[in-house]
């Protein structure tokens, strides 16, 4: 199975899942790095299938992601959002991410930052920006963290 067939598997399996809830939509799918990101548009059964903490966002996601795999598909990542709201979210978080930075300018006190990799990569893409930051992680599993400090210490 190619690329673009996985990602017609995909688009097809999640199209699938909404029906079941009712939600009949058409699911955007693209292919970008590697991933196949998959985009369901506002309804109003957004809040049910993003759930408490977007855990249903993510069930979705693996969901999805399990099935290419499990059906030999080329691409077997996945990158769900509902109705924007990762991309919202990412926003925020970049957002934070540069008070953060205001912060360790300002003290000199490094910052220590437990966050999910997903979180990590949006706050380490925002410290690439600043000469004067740098960014990193530590630690394995649950208990890896970043930290923003100055390049200078």
């Amino acid at each position: 199975m190619n690329e673009q067939e996985s990602l017609e598997l995909a688009k097809k399996y999640l199209e699938d899942i909404l029906s079941f809830f009712g939600v009949n939509v058409e699911v955007d799918a693209e292919i970008e790095s590697d991933i196949v990101k998959l985009s369901v548009p506002g309804t109003d059964e957004s809040s049910l299938l993003i759930g408490r903490g977007a855990d249903n966002l993510r069930a979705l996601q693996y969901m999805v992601s399990t099935y290419l795999r499990n059906n030999d598909a080329a691409l077997t990542k996945v990158n769900l959002d509902i109705a924007g709201y990762k991309q919202q979210k990412a926003e925020k978080l970049a957002e934070q991410a540069k008070e953060w930075i205001e912060e360790v300018r300002r003290t000199g006190d490094t910052k220590v930052l437990h966050l999910n990799p997903a979180d990590r990569r949006i706050v380490h893409h925002v410290a690439s920006e600043y000469s004067d930051i740098r960014s990193f992680s530590e630690g394995e599993g649950r208990d890896r963290h970043l930290i923003i400090a100055q390049a200078s210490s």
